[in-house]
């Protein structure tokens, strides 16, 4: 099954893991970041990663929450 790809457009160089997952409302607060992240499993360019400070630019697809999103 072919999940859809979200493309999410930023426009600054990049925008961190923890921001990312606040942008797509998957948690409410940044605050959320660090206890979502150490239980959640998400995926960067096949490669699992949970570093909230993480950095994701144009071209990364980040798959979390059975969602695949791509940074455009």
């Amino acid at each position: 099954m072919n999940k859809k790809t979200v493309e999410i457009k930023i426009s600054s160089e990049f925008i961190t893991l923890g921001q990312f997952i606040k942008y797509v409302d998957i948690i409410h607060s940044g605050g959320e970041a660090k206890s979502y992240l150490k239980t959640a499993n998400v995926v960067i360019n096949g490669e699992p990663d949970n570093r909230r400070g993480r950095k994701l630019r144009v071209n990364d697809v980040i798959e979390v929450e059975n969602k695949v999103f791509k940074i455009i």
